[in-house]
């Protein structure tokens, strides 16, 4: 399967796509598509973090479950939706932490591809979803590949800063070097959880404060 990603990550990720786990992944996808079944985001956006984020320009990590199953709203950013759809809950609460962290006006959109072109890298542990069912595409390999990627980031690049939002994103520890990078770790925002911890958490200013010590350009997370 010939992968349409963005060149610097096409490099460092050349041997997983020969992977024979990685070749089922569009296979599997193929066979619910021929039953009909609607898969999210439509497969041009499938990379999305990737082609946005290039791996040269990667600065901070958010790992995310996998995408949102509703209608119209995964766009291949975790945590992000398209223009005109209405904001999830859990990133009314990322929004809500960011207006009481720097300030910053709560938008009326959640199309988060502006911090994706800064460096900040939307990951989710899958990257495709069957409508209406979460963590429907959890086994079909792209946990596989998506640990990989992660391991390949903590690897080959220093002083990234790891978002780590809920218990499933913190199981990804283990694949962090602790050494190079600063790990954020906190409650998921989802209304569940937020109130145990996310909120108050300042994981964007303390993002920025890392990243200026090390002498890298903060993000800017005014949307």
């Amino acid at each position: 399967m010939e992968v349409k990603i963005e060149s610097s990550w096409k490099e460092v990720l050349k041997n997983e796509f020969k992977q024979s786990y990685f070749q089922n992944i569009p296979q599997h996808i193929k066979i619910e598509k021929e039953q009909k079944k609607e898969i999210y985001p439509p497969g041009s956006q499938i990379f999305n973090a990737f082609n946005t984020t290039p791996f040269s320009k990667l600065k901070v990590v958010i790992l995310g479950q996998d995408p949102y199953h509703g209608q119209g709203q995964a766009n291949g950013l975790c945590f992000s939706v398209n223009n005109g759809i209405s904001l999830p809950p859990s990133l009314v609460n990322i929004f809500k932490e960011l207006n009481d962290d720097i300030g910053m006006q709560i938008p009326k959109q959640g199309n988060l591809s502006a911090w994706a072109k800064q460096g900040v890298f939307l990951l989710n542990a899958s990257l495709t979803v069957r409508a209406g069912e979460p963590m429907s595409h959890s086994k079909i390999g792209w946990a596989t590949f998506t640990d990989s990627v992660i391991q390949k980031i903590s690897t080959n690049k220093k002083n990234v800063v790891f978002i780590l939002w809920g218990k499933f994103a913190q199981e990804k520890i283990v694949l962090i070097d602790e050494k190079k990078h600063c790990i954020l770790k906190g409650p998921h925002p989802s209304p569940l959880s937020a109130h145990t911890g996310f909120f108050g958490c300042k994981h964007f200013s303390k993002t920025n404060e890392y990243l200026i010590s090390c002498g890298i350009d903060p993000i800017n997370w005014h949307l």
